[in-house]
C-alpha cells in the first residue's frame, strides 16, 4: 500500500482535544488513556503516591497494567494493556542515553507482565506532548492508527485498511504522511510492527526516529516477550506522535547548571576513552563477539558450545567494515556514545525485497551471536540480512534465534525431519533454511507458524505430535518462564545462571550480567557474595527503566581511574552521576542507597504481579540444564579436561575409568544442587520466602505494604 492510498483510506473515528502545558521537574502530571475498541480517550492525573512508589517508565507501566487486568486476564483479552512511558529523566539532552521508551504488557509467551525498552524518540516525545505515560486498551474491529499531535493538542483514532505492511516501509510512509515538510520529519516518531507479528507470539514493536543525515527513518526495537503480537491483536497498526521540536530545557529541571556540568564531563570521557575501551561509537555492542568466543561464552549450536573455529569470520572487525563509520549515530539527541550503528546501502539477496538496497540497524551483539554462531552461521552478510528481516517483519531477534537453534538441534536429533518441517532441512549452518523459516513467519505459513509459537509451546507440541522425550526437550529448550534466553552461555557462571533464572520476566541479561565478575575474575566466590550481586545489580539496572535511561553509558564506558575504586564493577563515579542527574531534574535529594530502594519497590511489586497471574514462584525460577552443564556426551567430551578437573576439585570424585555417562550424572547432580543453594541465598537476601514470595515484612520495610499487595502475599505464604 502506498502513501497516497493510506491517506485516501484514512477515516477519522474519534478526535480528542487537550490543553498543552509545561513539564515540571520531569513530570507532566497526567497520562493518556486510549481504548481502541470503545474509542474512549481520556486523561488521568498522576498522584504523588504513584510518583513516590513507581517513579516512572516501567514502574508506571506495571502500575497501570495492574489496575487494568485481573488474575484471569490473558494476553489477547481486550482488557490487556500496552503501556508506554519514559520516566522523569527521559528526554533530557545533556546526558547520554536518556531517550528510552519502556513498554509493559501481558506477554503471549509468558502470560505475565513483560517489560521491554527501546531507543528512538517516542518516549521523550510523549512527555513533550504532555503525558507521562500512554495506556492502550481494548480491541478494534478494524485496523487503526492513533495520532498524538503535541503541536495542536489533539489525539485522533483513524481507521485504515486491514493490510499488513512491513516496518521499514510503513515507518517511512507515516513519517512523510504526518510531517508538514522535510524539516518536520525529525519531529515525528512512529510505533509499528511488521507482517510476522500477527502470525507469531514473538512480535516486536519498532520505534522510529528520523536520521537527518541519512534522510530516512531508522528503527529501534522493544523486542522481548511478544509485545508486537499484542499490538496487532488489538488491531493497532501504528501510533504516531508529533512535537514542535526539542529544546534542552523541555523537562524544566530544577538545576540545569548541574545537568550541563555532569553532561559535559561525561561527553569528554566518551570522547577521550571510548576508542581504547569498548569502541561503542565504532561498532556498538557487537564489540564483544570475539571476547565472548575467547572465554567460551559465545552461544554456539543451541548453547552446546561457547566458541567456534570460524568466529573470526563474524568478529567485530568484520562488521566494523560493513557499518557506516564517522557518523553521530545516537538514537536520541545528545547521546555521544552513538552506538546505534547501521549498515547502509545493503543489497538484500532473499525474500520479497530481494535486490533492494536498505539500511540495517546493527548488528547488536545479541543479533550477531544469536543469528550467527548459535545457528552455526558464520556469514556476516547472512546475519545482517536475517537481522533486517527480523526488524521489518516485527520479530524479536533474540527469540527467533534461540527458537531456530532449538529446532535445529531437534532436527539433528531426529525429532524433526523434512516431512515434519515441510521440506526445511534445519541443520546447523543451513542459511537457506533459516531464511525460508523467517519468510514463512511473515506469511503465516508452514513450519514457521509452529516455530513462531515459542519454545515452551513447541516442547509440548513435539511431545504430543512426534513422541519426543520431554526430559531431553526440557534440557535443551533454552526458555524459562516462557521467554527464550538471550545470547550468553552461562554454563561456567553460577551467578549468571541466577542472573537468568532468578529474574522477574525471564532470562534476559538486562537484570544482571555477572559472567566476568563470577567466572573470569572470581570476585564473588561464595553463595552470599553471589546473592549480594544478584540483589544489587538487578535493582540498579531496574532503575534505568524507571527513569528513562539506557544502561550502556553506565558501564560500556568507564572513567580512567575506575579500576582504583573500591567497587570498580559498579562504576561508582557513574552511579553518583545518575544520582546527581536525577536530583537535578526532579528536585529530590536521593542518594545511591535510595536509588536502590526505589528499584526494590517496583521489583517486588513486579514479583507479586507475576504471582498474582499464577507464576513467579520457585518452581518457575528453575532453568534448563543446558544453561548449567553438558546435556549430551558431545558437550562433555568437548570440555572433558575441564569437567574431569572440576569433579576432582569440587567433589573429590575420581573420573578415571568412569564412563562419560557416569561422570555426567555426578556433575549434573552437583550443579543442580549448586543452583538450589544459590536460589536459597538470593531469596534470603531479597527478603523473600523460600518459595520466592516477598514477605509482608519486606513490603513494610520498603513502604510497599499496599492492601492489594498484602492480599497476594497472604494467599501465597
Amino acid at each position: 500500500m502506498n502513501m497516497e492510498k493510506i491517506n485516501l483510506a484514512r477515516k477519522l473515528i474519534k478526535e480528542y482535544h487537550y490543553d498543552l502545558k509545561a513539564i515540571d521537574k520531569g513530570y507532566t502530571g497526567r497520562t493518556l488513556y486510549v481504548n481502541v475498541g470503545s474509542h474512549d480517550i481520556k486523561e488521568k492525573s498522576v498522584t504523588q503516591l504513584i510518583k513516590d512508589k513507581f517513579i516512572g517508565g516501567k514502574g508506571f507501566g506495571l502500575y497501570y497494567l495492574w489496575q487494568a487486568v485481573t488474575e484471569s486476564t490473558r494476553w489477547n483479552d481486550p482488557e490487556n494493556e500496552i503501556v508506554i512511558s519514559s520516566g522523569p529523566v527521559g528526554g533530557i539532552t545533556q546526558y547520554p542515553g536518556s531517550g528510552k521508551s519502556l513498554v509493559v504488557t501481558l506477554s503471549p509467551l509468558t502470560d505475565m507482565p513483560m517489560d521491554s525498552n527501546a531507543g528512538g524518540y517516542f518516549g521523550p516525545y510523549l512527555k513533550f506532548s504532555g503525558f507521562d505515560a500512554l495506556e492502550l486498551q481494548g480491541k478494534a474491529d478494524k485496523d487503526v492508527i492513533i495520532f498524538i499531535n503535541g503541536v495542536k493538542g489533539t489525539i485522533s483514532i483513524e481507521e485504515v485498511p486491514n493490510e499488513d505492511i512491513d516496518t521499514h516501509i510503513f515507518g517511512e510512509q507515516l513519517t512523510e504522511l504526518y510531517a508538514d515538510n522535510e524539516e518536520d520529519k525529525r519531529n515525528i516518531a512512529v510505533i509499528s510492527t511488521g507482517t510476522a507479528a500477527r502470525h507469531t507470539n514473538i512480535g516486536l514493536l519498532n520505534f522510529t526516529f528520523y536520521d537527518v543525515r541519512r534522510k530516512g527513518t531508522r528503527l529501534k526495537q522493544a523486542g522481548r516477550g511478544g509485545i508486537g503480537t499484542v499490538f496487532r491483536d488489538k488491531h493497532i497498526k501504528a501510533v504516531v506522535i508529533k512535537v514542535a521540536g526539542v529544546k534542552g530545557n523541555e523537562n524544566h529541571p530544577v538545576d540545569k547548571l548541574t545537568l550541563n556540568k555532569i553532561g559535559i564531563k561525561m561527553h569528554k570521557e566518551i570522547h577521550d576513552l571510548d576508542n581504547s575501551q569498548n569502541r561503542m561509537r565504532q561498532i556498538g555492542t557487537a564489540n564483544i563477539i570475539e571476547v565472548m568466543d575467547q572465554y567460551d561464552l559465545l552461544p554456539t549450536h543451541n548453547y552446546k558450545f561457547g566458541a567456534h573455529k570460524d568466529t573470526y569470520k563474524i568478529s567485530s572487525r568484520v562488521f566494523t567494515a560493513k557499518v557506516t563509520q564517522n557518523s553521530p549515530d545516537g538514537c536520541w539527541f545528545g547521546c555521544s556514545l552513538a552506538c546505534a550503528k547501521a549498515a547502509d546501502h545493503f543489497e538484500l539477496k532473499t525474500g520479497p525485497y530481494k535486490g533492494e538496497k536498505v539500511s540495517i540497524d546493527g548488528p547488536e551483539y545479541e543479533n550477531a551471536a544469536g543469528l550467527g554462531s548459535n545457528l552455526g552461521i558464520f556469514d556476516p552478510d547472512a546475519i545482517l540480512e536475517l537481522n533486517f528481516y527480523c526488524d521489518t517483519y516485527g520479530l524479536d531477534t533474540i527469540s527467533f534465534a534461540t527458537m531456530t537453534a532449538f529446532v535445529m538441534e531437534c532436527y539433528e536429533n531426529g525429532i524433526l525431519n523434512k516431512e515434519r518441517t515441510g521440506g526445511l532441512e534445519l541443520t546447523f549452518g543451513n542459511i537457506e533454511a533459516a531464511f525460508e523459516l523467517i519468510h514463512q513467519m511473515s506469511r503465516g505459513e508452514g513450519f514457521g507458524k509452529i516455530v513462531g509459537m515459542g519454545i515452551r509451546k513447541m516442547k509440548e507440541y513435539f511431545v504430543k505430535e512426534y513422541g519426543a522425550d520431554p526430559k531431553f526437550l526440557s534440557d535443551i529448550g533454552m526458555e524459562q518462564k516462557g521467554l527464550e534466553f538471550s545470547e550468553y552461555l552461562p554454563k561456567e557462571s553460577l551467578a549468571q545462571q541466577g542472573g537468568y533464572g532468578l529474574t522477574n520476566k525471564g532470562p534476559q541479561h538486562d537484570e544482571a550480567w555477572l559472567i566476568f565478575m563470577d567466572m573470569v575474575n572470581n570476585q564473588i566466590p561464595t553463595f552470599e557474595d553471589k546473592a549480594e550481586a544478584l540483589h544489587y545489580y538487578p535493582m540498579f539496572r531496574t532503575w534505568f527503566g524507571l527513569v528513562g535511561f539506557c544502561k550502556l553509558p553506565w558501564n560500556d564506558i568507564a572513567p580512567a581511574n575506575n579500576k582504583f575504586t573500591d567497587e570498580p564493577a559498579k562504576i561508582p563515579e557513574h552511579v553518583q552521576n545518575y544520582v546527581d542527574v536525577y536530583n537535578a531534574v526532579t528536585g529530590m535529594s536521593i542518594d545511591k542507597h535510595e536509588l536502590i530502594r526505589q528499584s526494590e519497590r517496583v521489583y517486588n511489586f513486579q514479583r507479586l504481579f507475576n504471582i498474582r497471574m499464577g507464576y513467579g514462584k520457585r518452581i518457575h525460577d528453575k532453568i534448563p540444564y543446558r544453561a548449567m552443564g553438558p546435556v549430551t556426551m558431545e558437550e562433555y567430551e568437548s570440555r572433558q579436561e575441564r569437567y574431569d578437573r572440576q569433579l576432582v576439585e569440587h567433589l573429590g570424585y575420581d573420573p578415571a575409568n568412569k564412563t562419560t555417562e557416569e561422570k555426567m550424572k555426578v556433575l549434573r547432580e552437583y550443579r543442580l544442587d549448586q543452583y538450589e543453594k544459590l536460589t536459597d541465598a538470593v531469596y534470603k537476601r531479597r527478603g523473600w520466602t523460600m518459595d520466592g514470595v516477598p514477605t509482608a515484612e519486606k513490603l513494610q520495610e520498603l513502604g510497599m505494604d499496599l492492601p492489594e499487595l498484602l492480599e497476594v502475599v497472604k494467599k501465597h505464604v
